[in-house]
């Protein structure tokens, strides 16, 4: 795994989307630098990083980034993920559940259907799919595919399997989001100790639309302790 180390204080890991790499957190890195040990990583398969399999999946990843902290001696960490890297996140969470003291993520799925994506999307990235079974699979292709596959057949998360999140965690999306609103409101809701923040005329990339106000919330999110308002105090 290739990986970069900014800063210096608490550790707090960046996890980016599918195809992507640690250039998409250009706009945090020097933010959460300031304050924190930042941990930017090109996961499994992209960026930087490589992968001989034939087949990928989130837990995988998600396996790969605690084995990441393990060898970086890193007990615990602050975690940002986005997309795909949202959904590592919360896998990240319920598979190692000691490593995560804070959860934010933004544009992440529990299952690739369209009643959690888009519709035209998600038939866009099938129909991609399909086409590059039907030509020669030559390296580029491969590696192409298997990313696809990733999104066309996976997470197979439950809501129910969220209650093994017992972070807080800040649930992100764009009111626009290629990620249903009603699907990161589920997110939200499934989780024990989560926070919903859904931002106005916002598409996936949140955290580029909205970085100056992304990267100030986030930061309060980890400062702050978690508070649950019930009764009457929800009037506030």
């Amino acid at each position: 795994m290739y990986y970069e180390v900014y800063g210096a204080g608490k550790p707090l890991l960046l996890i980016h989307g599918n195809g992507g790499s640690i250039e998409n957190f250009k706009n945090q890195i020097p933010y959460f630098a300031k304050n924190y040990k930042v941990i930017a990583v090109d996961s499994r398969a992209q960026g930087k990083s490589i992968d001989t399999s034939d087949s990928l999946t989130y837990e995988m990843m998600a396996d790969d980034f605690n084995a990441l902290l393990n060898q970086l001696h890193v007990d615990s960490c602050y975690v940002i993920g986005w997309s795909d890297g949202g959904i590592n996140g919360l896998l990240l969470a319920m598979r190692h559940p000691e490593k995560v003291r804070k959860l934010a993520i933004t544009g992440a799925n529990l299952w690739p259907d369209t009643t959690a994506v888009d519709p035209s999307l998600f038939q866009w990235i099938v129909s991609t799919n399909d086409s590059l079974a039907k030509v020669p699979q030559i390296p580029a292709v491969k590696a192409q595919k298997k990313l696809l596959n990733l999104m066309v057949f996976n997470p197979n998360i439950s809501t129910a399997a969220l209650k093994l999140v017992t972070c807080p965690t800040l649930v992100i999306g764009g009111d626009n989001d290629v990620i249903l609103p009603k699907h990161t409101l589920a997110i939200a809701e499934a989780i024990p100790q989560a926070y919903l923040w859904i931002l106005p005329n916002s598409g996936h990339s949140t955290l580029i639309r909205y970085k100056d106000m992304f990267n100030q919330v986030v930061e309060d999110f980890f400062k702050m302790p978690y508070r649950k308002i019930n009764g009457m105090a929800k009037l506030d």
